[in-house]
């Protein structure tokens, strides 16, 4: 039997009423149509305050989400540490919001997970969004070469005070830094912040962590040339690599706009990035890599190249990385074996964490083969466990 098709393992933490919940959830996932009424009709009671927040939380939340407060979370994350080894990565989700206030909320709550991560073993990591230090406007001028006003220089000085106050809290506290990726057309800004970064606090390991999305053609390159700077100057490379979120997002505007798409032409291409990001890293020692994967392939890749080049099943400069409430099948077998895993578990009020919802949601639906995989693992166990 293959690593990733022991459903006892898998599933050993899930009751049968919340299997059967997971089974029922991926189902509705896997109508497109119903996808889109049920967006449409969740943000339309939402936005007329009709109260269906006791039945979010019960069904899709509760599946996807560690709880509304990080306190929320903790019986989870300590479930999920002590009984499967994995641990967990504390994901304030909420999306959308612009304005100093929220920004300065995101950043309290940033340095809030570091102090979490650093009290529990259970937490190997922080995380957050450039979206939620800053406008999102900004980063976009910034990346597209336009002249900030003066204001917008000032406003752009908090938001590099705030990616400043949280790098050395991380260094002080020794939590690495995740710091996820967003849409291309405001990434370069994020990009040469996150290295300028790399180079003060990444002297002696990775501390910060940028995030390679490796749906986007370009990403390879990136990588290599980032690479040869951090070897010149002497610091080391942290790197988130996933896929990528924004596919549908990225092509459309592309069309709209008429540039060329950055994003890889088909599944099979991107795939081979991700590959060739993964294996990149692997063979370079200054370089630390969290691999965010619900791909069998890409992680049995991984394994083997740890193995090629030695590296320990607990080495800290390798994780895996996947979402809460999805692909416990990779997660749990590969702690099982030892290995450093962490879910990335979202949390945040209902009605906030909605848009991260939606997204995965959709996300689930786009994705060839993702929900029927889910749904074969789900019913795989239910037989055994009938048995």
């Amino acid at each position: 039997m293959k690593l990733f098709d022991n459903t006892e393992t898998a599933f050993k933490l899930k009751s049968d009423s919340e299997l059967e919940r997971a089974y029922f959830l991926f189902k509705l996932i896997q109508n497109q149509p119903m996808v889109r009424i049920g967006t449409a009709v969740t943000n339309f009671a939402l936005k007329a305050h009709l109260p269906i927040e006791g039945l979010i939380r019960s069904t899709v939340f509760d599946h996807f989400c560690g709880g509304v407060t990080e306190d929320d979370c903790l019986p989870n994350i300590e479930n999920m540490y002590m009984k499967g080894k994995v641990c967990s990565i504390l994901d304030y989700s909420v999306e959308g919001k612009e304005d100093e206030t929220q920004f300065e909320n995101a950043l309290e709550m940033t340095l809030k997970t570091i102090e979490f991560a650093r009290e529990k073993n259970s937490i190997p990591y922080a995380v957050f969004k450039p979206t939620g230090f800053g406008r999102f406007a900004l980063y976009q001028k910034l990346t597209e070469g336009e002249k900030l006003t003066d204001e917008e220089k000032k406003e752009w000085e908090k938001v590099v005070a705030r990616y400043h106050k949280v790098c050395k809290a991380a260094i002080e506290k020794n939590v690495p830094l995740l710091i996820d990726a967003e849409e291309s057309w405001m990434q370069d800004a994020a990009d040469d912040l996150i290295e300028e970064l790399m180079e003060i606090y990444n002297k002696d390991k990775a501390i910060v962590f940028n995030t390679l999305q490796m749906y986007r053609h370009d990403r390879m390159e990136y990588l290599r040339k980032l690479h040869q700077r951090a070897h010149q100057k002497g610091y080391h490379i942290g790197m988130k690599v996933v896929r990528g979120a924004y596919m549908e997002k990225e092509r459309a505007r592309a069309e709209e706009k008429g540039y060329n798409s950055p994003i890889c032409q088909d599944k099979a291409a991107t795939d081979r990035n991700y590959d060739a990001a993964i294996t990149y890293m692997m063979e370079h020692k200054n370089m630390a890599i969290f691999a965010g994967t619900h791909n069998e392939n890409s992680s049995y890749l991984l394994l083997q190249l740890a193995k090629k080049h030695a590296i320990k099943a607990d080495d800290k400069r390798m994780w895996f990385g996947q979402l809460y409430g999805m692909s416990d099948h990779i997660s749990f077998n590969l702690a099982k074996e030892g290995y450093n895993v962490a879910k990335y578990v979202p949390f945040g009020p209902v009605r906030d964490v909605m848009p991260y919802l939606i997204r995965r949601a959709e996300e689930n639906t786009s994705v060839a083969g993702q929900t029927s995989r889910e749904l074969n693992l789900l019913k795989t166990e239910k037989a055994r466990r009938k048995l």
